[in-house]
């Protein structure tokens, strides 16, 4: 069946008189037409207490306007007579999550709390997502059904979710709260009624050994946009001698050596090794599970190395730390217009690579990264345990 973005449009799931029943999407209630009478439903959540909708209908259908994770209770009466009376219990249905993005760190963010939500619930779990994603998880999550969007809608499930970032959701219909003032992860932790704790994915590795024997840093320099770039003109290249002057080889694993969008161009540091390319993701993964350290920005490669278990010093501006992961290296300037990402009141635009939306076309336009300094990511890298070792060994040595 070909995926659509919308649910059936009839509920799967049969009752008696007629009456048909899901949580694609929201509690579903579908009521046959009568000639005479009218049916009463309600709709309620569990876990607070509330009703969310009460009413009569000669027939139609019902659905709840909230999209995220509760513990819904569907009631039909004929009259005062009970007809449908069930709550939700997702132990042994089909459950499906779609990950409505195809963005790395997204999915590696949130995949962990579709893990946890069909643990908790006993679910048989499908997670739709990109082909390009599902070797990253695949073989050790086993009891989860990966499929790609396009082949998500091969069989009725009891219940859907979509995991996104929903802008402008203003009446929190898809999500619990403005997810720009929440964490990543904690995005998907409250769409799916999950423990907001952070969470690391597990990743599949085919082959463990080194692709090289020499020590190495990864590095990845690339972005989506130009506000989570490293926009400090000489920074890479001075953090790139620091390490080689280590005696680590810095190896730059972006898929693309040189960005240009526009009048725009922005190139991998010119004396790290050159490893980019389309390259599957278990590749990039293992280089990173081997490396002394990776140095990169808020993107997915950065998400990577922190499930890879590799140290990740992160440079940052345009987010605030709490918008990531915990690593003990995140690097921003407080001193500098920072964390715009989390700010609702600051409208995102999707299509704009420029943008900046505070100081867009001024003076101050990405101080965020632009007033990060060598000096400042290289403190950052000393104190990575690994280099500290090797720069005092080295100052034995001398």
């Amino acid at each position: 069946m070909a995926q659509t973005d919308a649910p059936p449009p009839t509920p799967v799931i049969e009752a008696a008189a007629g009456i048909r029943f899901d949580f694609n999407e929201g509690a579903r209630v579908a009521l046959p037409s009568r000639a005479s009478g009218v049916w009463r439903v309600r709709l309620s959540d569990i876990g607070t207490g509330n009703t969310l909708y009460e009413s009569t209908a000669a027939g139609g259908m019902v659905m709840s306007a909230k999209k995220w994770f509760f513990r819904g209770r569907i009631e039909v009466f004929d009259g005062d007579k009970p007809v449908l009376d069930h709550s939700y219990d997702a132990r042994g249905q089909d459950v499906l999550i779609r990950f409505h993005v195809g963005t790395l760190g997204d999915i590696l963010a949130w995949f962990p709390y579709a893990a946890e939500f069909a643990r908790l619930h006993g679910c048989r779990l499908t997670c739709s997502m990109s082909e390009l994603l599902i070797p990253l998880f695949r073989d050790v999550y086993p009891a989860i059904r990966f499929v790609t969007p396009d082949a998500a809608s091969d069989r009725p499930y009891y219940a859907t979710y979509k995991v996104m970032m929903f802008f402008g959701d203003r009446d929190r219909l898809w999500n619990t709260c403005e997810g720009r003032t929440l964490s990543l992860q904690q995005n998907a932790a409250y769409l799916l009624g999950v423990d907001p704790e952070e969470r690391r994915p597990m990743l599949a590795l085919p082959d463990e050994a080194r692709p090289i024997p020499e020590p190495y840093v990864c590095i990845a320099t690339q972005a989506t946009g130009q506000a989570k770039y490293w926009n400090n003109p000489d920074g890479w290249d001075q953090v790139v001698a620091f390490l080689q002057g280590l005696g680590l080889r810095v190896i730059c694993i972006d898929q693309k050596p040189v960005t240009s969008v526009g009048f725009i161009r922005n190139s991998m540091p010119r004396a790290a090794e050159d490893q980019t390319g389309d390259r599957p993701l278990v590749e990039r993964a293992l280089w990173l599970r081997h490396a002394t350290l990776f140095v990169g920005l808020s993107s997915g490669l950065s998400w990577l190395a922190w499930a890879a278990g590799a140290p990740v010093v992160m440079i940052s501006g345009f987010t605030h730390p709490t918008n990531e992961f915990s690593t003990p290296y995140r690097v921003i300037n407080w001193h500098a217009c920072n964390s715009c990402w989390n700010d609702d009141t600051a409208p995102f635009e999707s299509g704009d690579f420029l943008w900046c939306p505070r100081h867009k076309d001024t003076p101050r336009m990405f101080e965020c990264s632009r007033l990060i300094t060598a000096h400042h990511v290289i403190g950052a890298i000393r104190r990575v345990p690994a280099v500290a070792a090797l720069t005092a060994a080295r100052a034995t040595a001398a």
